[in-house]
């Protein structure tokens, strides 16, 4: 897939897209608390997101058809990503799952809007967590802003990876490797790939005009993961807590313009 170069006028639509996803976090807040469903999350989200005139892309997203007889992985049934504890990514919302004190939970929120996608997500702690969770929390959130803080024009995404890496694992956690940013603009999906890891001064040189994610999964524990049966799902593969933190952003000649704010 090539990459798309965005004009002024469409980074100003992508910026309501993220705009919008920015303000279903908010909605949330209040409601991330003991005893609440990952489903009635999910069903707070949708609503919100539609009355504001645009569609939540992640649900029916992605599903891979059956081959040689044997099942395919079914479209993704949500509105949000909901990730309690050690689930990393791609937690599908269920109406079982009813959040405990001390938990956290990343949530992600993927819009389309007049045409054009936002995309964020926020690990919230429901209640008080413990020190090290609370780190965890703290560590994550500050990958991202060192990460963005390298998305300027002459810089790598190298770049990008490697301030990532270096403050995660200087506190002691882990970077998955697996799961990464990505382009975003008319598709969720698009050029280029993001990696939270990486060497500086590699990869693709930043230009004006190019939007991404940027999303590190970081790890109380090791950085191996698992997929779920359900194939969408994925966890840490030793049971430890994961974070993530993402924003949508876009690169200018000056400092990068977050999207998802």
């Amino acid at each position: 897939m090539a990459l798309i170069l965005k004009t002024a006028p469409q980074i100003e639509f992508l910026r309501q897209a993220g705009h919008i996803v920015a303000e279903t976090f908010e909605v949330l807040r209040p409601h991330i608390l003991p005893g609440i469903s990952t489903a009635e999350l999910d069903a707070i989200a949708e609503e919100y997101i539609r009355r504001q005139g645009a569609e939540p892309i992640f649900k029916g997203y992605g599903g891979i058809p059956s081959q040689w007889g044997k099942p395919g992985r079914k479209a993704f049934p949500a509105t949000i990503c909901a990730s309690v504890n050690a689930t990393i990514c791609h937690g599908i919302p269920n109406p079982k799952d009813r959040l405990r004190q001390g938990d956290i939970i990343g949530i992600d929120i993927g819009v389309r809007y007049r045409g054009w996608v936002g995309d964020s997500c926020v690990t919230f702690a429901v209640g008080a967590v413990a020190e090290p969770t609370q780190r965890l929390l703290e560590a994550t959130k500050q990958c991202l802003t060192l990460g963005i803080a390298q998305a300027r024009v002459g810089n790598t995404l190298g770049d990008i990876g490697a301030a990532i890496q270096s403050h995660a694992e200087a506190q002691g956690f882990s970077v998955v490797r697996e799961y990464t940013g990505h382009g975003v603009g008319r598709n969720l999906h698009e050029e280029p790939t993001v990696f939270h890891h990486g060497k500086p001064k590699t990869g693709r040189r930043l230009v004006p005009g190019m939007v991404f994610t940027i999303e590190p999964m970081i790890n109380l524990g090791k950085a191996a993961t698992k997929v779920e049966s359900n194939g969408w799902t994925v966890s840490t593969a030793d049971g430890s807590l994961s974070a993530q933190f993402e924003h949508a952003i876009a690169i200018t000649t000056g400092d990068p313009i977050i999207l998802t704010l």
